[in-house]
């Protein structure tokens, strides 16, 4: 027998034992994958392309330089390049002329679809950007305009946003809007903000989020604007003019304006002078003015517009202060003194802008009110006029122009009567009283009715009613599964959470009432008990801060996110004072605030 034959004898026995083997234990299919083999196989095609091997199209540009790959290849990566060879004349051709690329930049993509990789610099990025968008390139695409991005200033901003609307790169083109939003001050002294168009300059000022600290520069910019060029531009000036938020500026600054010469040639812009001098004058013999229109709101800008203001008792002088809370910064500001100390008062807000402390004075029952108004330049607390009826641990709400004061305490009597401030009107009125006495209790606002939720009568309640302002009446919805006297409450996403409270033991149980099925149901619990906790909505999110917890004083604030059922706590800074939060409004953050 020869040595090959032996060989051949001794691999196939080989190969019936291993099968024996693999035939007598259990052996699962195991499918595997090469990480490595897309790569390779680029890098291969890449050299065979180099090479001119089995490469069936060359294209020629300009310039006559001629590029050559692979049909598929190129097929397989670009849309342009798939709808060229499958559906067009192209398809049987093997050189194409292509007038509307750069060579060089053709050469770089070409090369891209082959290796992955692109060098983008600020020479090329332009064109690259365009040519991409041809070839429906979209990685490249998004490299093109996340390198613009970066290279965004106060000179270049309108240019790029002008570059990113014209080849519809819409994140490109929002980051650049939001950044001439942000410095339209910087940005207003180029020479690119002179060459706008009335319609751009238009949509610019009247953005809501148009960050100015004084209205007067906004006007001074489209003064400037329309100067640059009169004889066209002078047409303009009451279209730009309507956007300009005269009603905001001080009356001094307001003759100051009107004594512009291009005004007094345009009814129109005289008639905005004229409406802004009477809001001001409104705004001193009546605090509480409604603004009609977005020229009357100030404007809201530096990415999170709200903030919490606070009600706070110290444990140094003074007792009572008021402050600002930043939840995107967690930082505590001063805000405006109040005089009294409100800690049994009732906190509400129109507008985000008109803050309302009501009763409560030191402790015991009162009718006063004070208000704040934020968007004010000089912002004070001013007294209102007297509630009907005194009142402490009362709970408020607001439907539409009106503010809701109901129910608390006079004393040691217990109220179940409800009136109402009529903000257009600025008259008092009873509206029909509650089904059963409340103090202590919450209030929540939800598909336009006001909620009174649990509190106490002498006795815990878990009862809830709700007024219908339509029909004057109140109704019962169904009950909480626990008994809460000085439950916090809060809307979020059309539903009105209930968060701790007292029933016999301090409670950090929270359940949700769901208006489509009429029933309350449970969620995560807090970290910690609170009675009498302030809840904040902001950004999809409800912030619970403050209240009491078996007498002792909480500085944490806790955040519970629906999407997840979860709550996460944090510890508030430190400001130098006790830290018992009582009360707390979301409001639009004052242009003031820095």
């Amino acid at each position: 027998m020869s040595v090959k034959e032996m060989d051949t004898i001794q691999a196939l026995s080989c190969e019936n034992n291993l099968k024996q083997v693999l035939t007598s234990k259990e052996c699962e299919p195991t499918n595997f994958r090469n990480n490595s083999h897309s790569a390779r196989i680029l890098e291969d095609l890449q050299s065979l392309r180099k090479n001119e091997v089995l490469c069936d199209i060359r294209f020629e540009a300009d310039d006559g330089k001629i590029i050559i790959g692979h049909k598929n290849v190129l097929m397989a990566a670009s849309p342009y390049f798939r709808a060229m060879f499958s559906n067009f004349d192209e398809r049987n051709k093997d050189l194409v002329t292509i007038k509307e690329l750069d060579s060089t930049i053709l050469q770089l993509l070409v090369d891209y679809i082959y290796t992955g990789e692109i060098m983008v610099t600020k020479e090329n990025v332009q064109t690259l950007l365009s040519a991409a968008n041809v070839l429906q390139l979209d990685y490249v695409n998004d490299i093109c305009a996340e390198f613009l991005q970066k290279q965004v200033d106060s000179s270049n901003c309108i240019g790029i946003k002008a570059f990113a609307d014209l080849h519809n790169c819409t994140k490109l083109l929002s980051s650049s809007e939001a950044y001439i939003k942000q410095h339209f001050l910087e940005v207003a002294k180029g020479e690119d903000f002179l060459s706008l168009s009335s319609e751009d300059l238009v949509m610019l000022i009247s953005s809501n989020d148009l960050a100015v600290p004084f209205e007067e520069e906004v006007f001074e910019c489209v003064i400037k604007w329309v100067k640059h060029d009169l004889d066209c531009r002078n047409d303009f000036l009451p279209k730009l003019m309507e956007h300009v938020r005269l009603p905001l500026l001080k009356p001094d600054i307001l003759l100051n304006i009107s004594k512009e010469p291009l005004l007094s040639n345009s009814s129109k812009c005289y008639n905005y002078i004229i409406e802004a001098l009477h809001f001001n004058h409104q705004k001193l013999v009546q605090h509480l003015t409604i603004p009609k229109t977005i020229r009357f709101k100030p404007r809201q800008f530096d990415g999170f517009h709200k903030v919490i203001l606070t009600f706070n008792e110290s444990d140094t002088s003074p007792k009572c202060y008021t402050e600002w809370y930043d939840p995107t910064t967690k930082l505590r500001k001063n805000a405006p003194a109040i005089n009294e100390c409100r800690k049994c008062a009732g906190f509400g807000v129109i507008n985000d802008q008109f803050v309302f402390a009501a009763g409560g004075v030191d402790g015991s029952s009162s009718k006063s009110i004070s208000m704040l108004d934020v968007s004010s330049q000089s912002p004070s607390w001013v007294p209102m006029a007297d509630m009907l009826v005194s009142r402490g641990e009362l709970g408020v709400g607001v439907l539409g122009d009106s503010i809701y004061f109901v129910g608390g305490r006079d004393g040691y009597t217990y109220l179940q009567c409800v009136e109402a401030f009529d903000v257009s009107t600025q008259k008092w009125r009873m509206v029909s009283s509650m089904t059963i006495k409340r103090y202590d209790l919450g209030i929540g606002v939800l598909n336009s009715r006001l909620y009174a939720v649990g509190g106490s009568n002498g006795k815990c309640l878990n009862s809830v009613e709700y007024y219908d302002p339509t029909l004057d009446t109140w109704n019962p919805v169904a009950e909480m599964s626990e008994y809460r006297q000085g439950v916090g409450v809060g809307v979020l996403d059309g539903l009105m959470y209930a968060i701790g409270g007292r029933s016999s033991t301090y409670l950090k149980s929270v359940e949700v009432y769901r208006p489509s099925d009429g029933i309350w149901s449970s969620v995560a619990d807090m970290n910690l008990c609170r009675m009498k906790p302030v809840v904040a909505v902001l950004d999809g999110l409800l912030y619970v801060m403050g209240g009491e917890k078996e007498h002792s004083i909480v500085g944490t604030v806790e955040i519970y996110d629906p999407k997840t059922n979860t709550w996460t706590m944090e510890r508030l800074s430190s400001n130098g004072h006790g830290v018992q939060i009582y009360g707390g409004v979301v409001v639009d953050r004052p242009y003031y605030y820095h």
